[in-house]
This record gives structure tokens, sequence and C-alpha cells, in this order.
């Protein structure tokens, strides 16, 4: 898919695949920043002959969009996989060495091995094959925007199982994330199990219980 410029909108393309040993995936991640939950990341193998419409940063799309772009990935793919690091993990081992392991776990779920991976961001972790960092990558690479689609539906769904788990903290609408209502209810609660213990504002809500 060729990527406009000038007024028009850029999406992202194939043309850092194409410059990379084959097979390449593409790799994102959703979830360091909150409070609650895990961190998940997803890898993707596009197949450069079966392409898909509307790929982009998982963050500019709606959720029902992501949603519907999540099984069309999945169907098209040469190979895709989702992994987790949960709150557990990412208090033992610190958000970004939890990331890495959540990127290795998706990399290992896929029913083909890459060679090479582009990742997302300005960190190479460290994966089971070479790594490209790409800065705003998800806004640049097909294979990258795909991942995070994959990584964001992922997460959300286990967010929404979450709510039903550990009700009154609001999992279901902001996904763990410290916006006001999640502040209001870990004050009156207090954190659950899948809150990260170790992060400042749970440390404070269990001080001040």
């Amino acid at each position: 898919m060729p990527r406009l410029s000038g007024w028009a909108k850029v999406v992202p393309d194939l043309r850092l695949e194409a410059g990379c040993p084959w097979p390449v995936c593409g790799v994102d991640e959703a979830g360091r920043g909150p409070w609650a939950g895990p961190v998940c990341a997803g890898a993707v193998i596009l197949d450069p002959a079966n392409p898909i419409d509307g790929l982009d940063d998982s963050k500019k799309l709606s959720a029902a969009r992501r949603d519907a772009l999540a099984p069309t990935i999945k169907a098209r793919a040469l190979a895709w996989g989702v992994g987790f690091a949960s709150a557990e993990d990412i208090c033992e081992l610190n958000i970004l060495q939890a990331t890495g392991l959540a990127m290795r776990r998706a990399i290992g779920s896929m029913a083909m091995a890459p060679v090479f991976a582009l990742v997302d961001g300005n960190h190479a972790f460290a994966l089971p094959c070479p790594v490209k960092t790409v800065v705003k990558g998800d806004a640049l690479s097909a294979s990258i925007a795909a991942a995070s689609i994959l990584a964001k539906t992922a997460r959300d769904a286990v967010m929404i199982d979450m709510d039903r788990v550990h009700p009154g903290y609001g999992f279901a609408a902001h996904k763990g994330y410290g916006v006001p209502e999640h502040a209001r209810a870990l004050a009156s609660l207090g954190p659950c199990a899948i809150h990260r213990m170790t992060w400042a504002p749970v440390r404070a809500a269990i001080a001040g219980r």
C-alpha cells in the first residue's frame, strides 16, 4: 500500500518491511501506562499479496474500528501472536522488562517464526530475532500498526473481563488507566489483585487505608 504525501493522510505501508530480511514481523505493545492490568504485545507478519485496508496506529482508531480490523488481521496475516505480562511480572521486573517479556511471548506464539522484527519506539528489546526500532512506527509500518491493533484489542478484552471479576473500579471503561474515576475507586476500595502494587498511585492508596 503506497504511503500518501502532501495534503493527503499518511498511512502505514510496507516500505520498511521490504528492506528487511524475510519473514519480518511488526511488534507493538499496549498498556504500559495503566495502574492496573497486564501489558500486552502483538506481533504480526503481513502478507504483501493480501493487503488490509485501514491499518493505522491503534490510538487513532475508534474501538469499533479496532474490533473490526482485528479478525481481518488474524485471517489475512501470514502469522500473528499476542503475549501478556501480568501486573505481578511488571512489579517484579519493571515495566520496560515486562514489555519485552510480553513481546517475546507474542513472537513465541506465532505459527511462523520471524527472522527480523520492526519494533515501535526507540528501545531495542531482547527478542528471538534481530530488531530494528522505529519511532512512531505504528504510523509508518503496516506490520507494526497491525500489531498495535491486536495488542490493544486483546488487552481491552482482558480489562472488560476484569471488570466483572473486580467490580467497582470501572475497568471496562478506563481499562486500568489513571483517570479520576479510577483514583476515586482506588481510594475507596483499595487495590485489587490486578493492580500494579509497586506503582506510586497504588502505594499511596494502600498507605491511605
